[in-house]
């Protein structure tokens, strides 16, 4: 294969627009070649959706529960033969052909040149100066997103912010340092909260569109990833008073898929089934295994099995187990069949894997813990603001207060919001990011290594994960390889 074709997922993507009367529409129209496009209002109105489609990419969000859950001790895969792929990352032995590896790389940097083509080109066309300058703010707000997972997973990456033309052009990016790499993550954010709108401002039609609350979260969660709790908490608190969110009172509601959009969704990926392959694919992927019609039509692959050790962190009587997962179902003969699967998003799919739910990227829940853990990153205070907000989370949960008690100072606390962002956001992708955040991955997964089945102990290096070998081949001067792999 020819080396430029290798290297294409970075320098270059052909450009899918949307076209519809529903936002939440994002089924592509054509293959759009772009010197006969970016020429009108209307084409950065079907660009914008583009980008945001691209956030279905298998190796965008699509499949972010291989690094998020699958990775960390939450949940392990299916294994059909010699099909291993997710496993590597459940038992900690990847190899850097990995396809997971290769998509996430791939797909992040086509939504990114998505992004890139629309703020390169929007300044040249005139249209109403208010709508562009809410159309750079989307594509910031999803480069921002897009870039945020890419530097949680591979750390040092290319930092790609013009269009590019040419494929020769893409063999002069290296690996900028994450540090560079977040801060263009804060400057797109920042932008994007200035020329976002509320959600209350937008028509219904055009509702999973980037908010100013939803850059202002995202933000918070990358300075809170950065630890900079004092400049997290501004973002989070803003968010707060904003008083536009709020938690709804059953969290099985959260997830229901004629719920969408709802006041607690903070910024989804928009699914939609019946429009063209925009249907969500989770359902059918999570549910169980030979399992027939049993659970969901058309069956299940068995993917991202929640393991005994996160049945077992749910507290007696929490709400959100029931609406997270289940331990066995009933078969189409009747009988009872013992098995664990994800069931927080389900849906009739008209055919397989195409469902209407969304997948959430922010909830306000997020919000509130987040902010909870600057407060105590701040100063520990015996029963001070920080317990109220991780309280009203297990309010919902039906499950009792925290209090200085049995959360005794702001190391115990820190344990208390692991905790509760464990149980809270099970299936959402965050768990393994998480846990990196916090420097708790290693000690946390090493002392589970016999019972999750790691194959390796766990180190620094396993804090990322390889880049794509395809990548480093092609490109061996600007791109190496992370240690360790």
């Amino acid at each position: 294969m020819n080396t430029k074709v290798l290297y294409t997922s970075l320098i270059c993507a052909i450009f899918f627009g949307a076209c519809s009367k529903d936002f939440t529409d994002l089924s592509p129209i054509s293959d759009i070649a772009t010197t006969n496009f970016y020429k009108t209002s209307s084409d950065f109105k079907n660009a914008v959706s583009g980008a945001y489609g691209a956030l279905q990419f298998g190796g965008v969000f699509g499949n972010i529960y291989v690094f998020g859950d699958v990775a960390s001790d939450d949940t392990y895969p299916a294994i059909s033969g010699s099909v291993t792929d997710q496993d590597q990352f459940d038992k900690f032995y990847l190899i850097t052909t990995n396809p997971f590896i290769s998509s996430a790389w791939n797909d992040c940097y086509k939504g990114i040149a998505r992004c890139n083509a629309i703020l390169d080109r929007i300044g040249a066309v005139e249209f109403n100066a208010d709508l562009k300058k809410q159309y750079a703010a989307e594509a910031k707000f999803v480069r921002a997103l897009i870039y945020f997972n890419l530097v949680r997973i591979y750390g040092n990456v290319p930092l790609v912010l013009k269009e590019i033309t040419n494929p020769d052009q893409g063999y002069e990016y290296g690996r900028n340092p994450k540090a560079e790499v977040f801060a263009q993550i804060e400057k797109d954010l920042a932008e994007a909260i200035d020329g976002l709108k509320t959600k209350p401002e937008y028509a219904a039609i055009d509702m999973g569109r980037a908010t100013k609350g939803a850059a202002q979260s995202v933000l918070g969660k990358v300075l809170l990833t950065e630890h900079k709790y004092t400049e997290a908490a501004v973002q989070l608190k803003k968010v707060i008073d904003s008083q536009i969110y709020d938690l709804l009172p059953l969290y099985a509601d959260v997830f229901n898929v004629n719920n969408k959009n709802n006041k607690e969704s903070v910024f989804d990926v928009q699914y939609k089934a019946g429009s063209l392959g925009e249907g969500n694919g989770l359902p059918n992927s999570f549910a169980p295994e030979n399992s027939g019609n049993a659970v969901i039509q058309f069956g299940g692959g068995g993917n991202n099995r929640p393991s005994a050790d996160l049945e077992q962190a749910f507290e007696s009587g929490d709400a959100r187990k029931d609406a997270s997962m289940a331990t066995f179902y009933i078969n189409t003969s009747g009988k009872r069949v013992d098995y664990y699967y994800c069931k927080k998003y389900w849906d009739v799919p008209i055919v397989s894997g195409d469902n209407n739910n969304n997948f959430p990227i922010i909830r306000y829940s997020d919000v509130i813990l987040m902010y909870a853990e600057c407060l105590n990153e701040a100063g520990y205070v015996a029963d001070g603001d920080a317990f109220t907000y991780l309280n009203k989370v297990r309010k919902r949960a039906l499950l009792a207060n925290k209090t200085s008690a049995t959360v005794a100072n702001q190391a115990s606390f820190r344990l208390a919001i692991e905790q509760e962002r464990r149980v809270e956001f099970a299936f959402e992708g965050q768990r393994w990011f998480d846990l990196v955040r916090t420097g708790r991955a290693i000690p946390v997964l090493n002392a589970k290594a016999t019972q999750i089945g790691i194959k390796k102990i766990l180190t620094e290096d396993n804090m990322v994960f390889p880049v794509p070998q395809s990548q480093v081949d092609v490109n061996k001067d600007k791109i190496t390889q992370n240690k360790g792999y």
